[in-house]
């Protein structure tokens, strides 16, 4: 199938983990809504009062589809329940974007644009912070980059561990079925590794990331910090084995996109 031909069948949805995240939920759908992007809600198991506003969605609004997780499991899970589901319901793409008001939603356009202008790539977006954002958090995301660089030979990725993307699901699926991948806040950053390593397209767009002073934040300090230590070390040494590949790639040609 040729590019122009798979433009003319995109079909982008949004996708939204969910894990009591209610405060901000139904701004973040309308704002999906509101540019014809129907939406695909996962329920990582939250409580009965965020379970509430989702069934709300879900019966308000046609283009609003609700995927039920019985237990929580992770943001990761959640979002390959979510890709799984979205291609299930014949999306081709699917634009993550987190439900705790963290994400810029006036970009969402400019992702989904992106998106099908390069229908094969994945659209990451790396984040511009302000005085919201936590130090330690801060720091300690750029510990993770330069992991990354490592994992990859390459410092192409600018930015692994933000989760407002559009993914091509038919590549997305296929990834998550065959490579084993974290199930909580180490999957973003594991993702998009093992996308670079398998020589798919990557375009990157700048987006503003605030942290809401009344957010509720999921991340666990030790456990979280813990798990992404462990994934790096593990990409390290899949990476050992791929080297020979990476080298050749990467002194021929780079893959990214510009801004």
């Amino acid at each position: 199938m040729t590019t122009e031909s798979r433009i003319e069948h995109y079909k982008p949805c949004a996708l939204i983990p969910v894990y009591n995240h209610w405060q901000v939920l139904e701004k973040t759908v309308q704002a999906s809504l509101s540019v014809d992007l129907p939406v695909v809600l996962v329920d990582d198991g939250s409580n009965h009062q965020c379970r509430e506003v989702m069934e709300a969605l879900s019966r308000d609004f046609r283009d609003v589809h609700l995927v039920r997780r019985s237990k929580n499991g992770g943001k990761g899970a959640a979002v390959k329940d979510g890709l799984r589901a979205a291609q299930a319901l014949h999306f081709t793409h699917a634009l993550q974007i987190d439900a705790d008001g963290q994400h810029n939603t006036s970009d969402i356009s400019r992702f989904v644009q992106t998106s099908q202008a390069h229908p094969d790539a994945l659209v990451a977006g790396y984040p511009v912070f302000d005085a919201s954002v936590p130090r330690h958090r801060y720091y300690a995301r750029y510990l993770s980059h330069v992991w990354v660089w490592i994992n990859t030979l390459s410092t192409t990725i600018r930015d692994s561990m933000c989760g407002f993307r559009v993914y091509p699901l038919a590549q997305s699926c296929a990834l998550i079925d065959t490579s084993p991948m974290g199930d909580r806040m180490d999957f973003d950053c594991e993702f998009i590794v093992r996308w670079y390593w398998a020589g798919h397209s990557l375009q990157q767009l700048q987006t503003r990331v605030i942290y809401p002073q009344d957010g509720i934040s999921h991340f666990r300090l030790w456990r979280d910090n813990g798990l992404i230590s462990l994934m790096h070390a593990r990409l390290f040494f899949a990476m050992l084995w791929r080297l020979p590949r990476l080298l050749a790639r990467n002194f021929s040609t780079t893959p990214g996109g510009p801004e």
